[in-house]
């Protein structure tokens, strides 16, 4: 059953539960605590389901972490504190990853200080960018709270020695859930959390969301089916308005005449202007390419601006230069970043006052996502501008803006049974055990993106990794599974 929590719970509850070391933390840090927060610990710390619902900048992501390092804390005094992992956290981007260990490291040395011993509560990230010592460290000592990505979760559940670290988790966070719901990411980890809720039943589900809609099909791929029926999700939508400067800027007073030379002198005008009356600004491009333009531009149109204060983050780039950029930001030491689409999730940047977007960002919800890395604290105003180059845009970017100050929400779309995922993710369960085809079968129709799966369609993805059209061989295409029809049991090609 999906319900909607109506009422916060009373700040003395919350304290009641906490520890006191946390309970002294937290009020060192911060006044009281915030609406996401009054709605969502209790419920975590009872252990239900919940999606949190709230803009950027509004907590979540201490809401989701809160009542689990309290647990962790109290088991750590108690002596009872266990040799695995407790909690999952999965995020869309490793910048993000890399700043959840930062913002988790930081508060654990403080409540040990607070403390005064060590309380031993690790925080590891694996990802792509995660070494192969580190790696091996982790199996020898596996972190209580694991930060990673979809892909890297997957790759875990299939790895026989880290899936038996990964049995009995207690808590998974999915953070930004609205960006990976509505593509085959999201379904590729939606069966990835099915894989792991099967070895930790007990697990709780928590889903973290900036404004989305609709909030109760988020919620429906946060928790999935178990025996047929749709698993209990609470939802806590916290739509508190945060001040809001947007405007869209044309750099040139007339988009049909100008000729390109013009425009393009007059855009990076206008962008200069813009970043020298601010103390850091965030500009997102839609490419990986565009990014590295504007960073080329900028810097030789002024050099003299431009020389040491300015970066561009993106995907492709390595991941020493990513987290060198990412730390330099956090401190403060940037005029200016460009970015595609790798900050424009979570990751926290406080000193960003002004985040610019050159072309529309094609949706309300992203618009508002990027927007929200200027004035990420709770009570700071967000400031962006879209700059604008030709009539189409403006006008789709003029009814972005009305949209997004109206709080008019796109509404997301959910893939439903993705053969192409549901074939990756099969190789991949074939490689853990030999399986019952009807077992397998049934777990995979418990993820909410194939709970319609049709049993002759999983039938025919099998035949296919199967190898059974053996037409494909001709274009060397090759069985990946084996599968013996007459006991309906699959499992690794070679090994019987």
């Amino acid at each position: 059953m999906i319900e909607h929590i109506e009422k916060p719970y009373k700040p003395e509850q919350i304290r009641h539960i906490l520890n006191p070391i946390v309970d002294k933390w937290f009020f060192t840090r911060f006044k009281e605590f915030s609406l996401p927060q009054l709605f969502g610990v209790m419920e975590i710390h009872s252990r239900n389901n919940i999606l949190v619902s709230a803009p950027t900048g509004a907590t979540k992501t201490l809401t989701a972490f809160l009542s689990i390092l309290n647990e962790l804390i109290d088991s750590s005094e108690k002596g009872i504190l266990e040799n695995r992992v407790y909690c999952v956290y999965v995020s869309p981007l490793r910048a993000l990853s890399e700043d959840i260990k930062v913002n988790l490291v930081e508060p654990l040395e403080e409540m040990e200080k607070i403390a005064g011993k060590k309380l031993n509560i690790r925080v590891a990230v694996r990802t792509g960018d995660t070494s192969t010592a580190e790696r091996a460290k982790m199996l020898k000592h596996p972190p209580h709270i694991l930060i990673t990505t979809p892909e890297s979760l997957a790759i875990m559940l299939t790895s026989i020695k880290f899936g038996e670290l990964l049995k009995n988790v207690e808590w998974f966070i999915a953070d930004e859930i609205h960006a990976l719901a509505e593509n085959k990411r999201g379904t590729y980890l939606s069966l990835s959390v099915e894989r792991l809720n099967r070895i930790s039943p007990s697990m709780t589900r928590i889903g973290l969301s900036a404004t989305i809609a609709p909030l109760e099909e988020i919620a429906k791929f946060l928790v999935g089916y178990e025996n047929g029926k749709l698993r209990n999700c609470r939802i806590v939508d916290v739509q508190f308005i945060k001040n809001m400067d947007l405007k869209v800027l044309s750099p040139v007073p007339d988009l049909v005449d100008m000729e390109h030379a013009m425009m393009h002198n007059s855009m990076y005008a206008l962008i200069d202007d813009l970043i020298q009356s601010h103390r850091t600004t965030l500009i997102f491009t839609n490419t990986r390419s565009a990014t590295e333009r504007v960073v080329h531009h900028l810097k030789e149109k002024f050099p003299k601006k431009y020389a040491e204060n300015i970066g561009a983050h993106h995907g492709s780039l390595s991941k020493n230069l990513r987290h060198n950029i990412e730390n330099r930001l956090r401190k403060g030491e940037l005029k200016v970043i460009v970015s595609s689409t790798s900050l424009e999730l979570g990751i926290d940047i406080g000193y960003i006052d002004l985040v610019i977007c050159l072309g529309s960002p094609k949706s309300v919800a992203r618009f508002l996502q990027r927007a929200g890395r200027s004035g990420h604290k709770l009570h700071d105003t967000v400031k962006a501008r879209i700059i604008v180059l030709d009539r189409d845009d403006l006008v789709e970017c003029a009814v972005l803006l009305k949209s997004a100050i109206e709080k008019k929400i796109d509404k997301i779309h959910i893939p439903k049974n993705c053969l192409d995922v549901l074939a990756q993710q099969l190789h991949g369960i074939s490689i853990e055990q030999k399986w019952k085809v009807r077992e397998l079968f049934n777990l995979i129709k418990q993820s909410y993106c194939y709970h319609e799966l049709e049993f002759k369609d999983f039938i025919e993805i099998i035949d296919y990794l199967s190898g059974k059209y053996v037409s494909l061989e001709d274009r060397h295409i090759y069985a990946k599974i084996w599968y013996d029809e007459e006991t309906g049991e699959l499992g690794r090609k070679g090994k019987m």
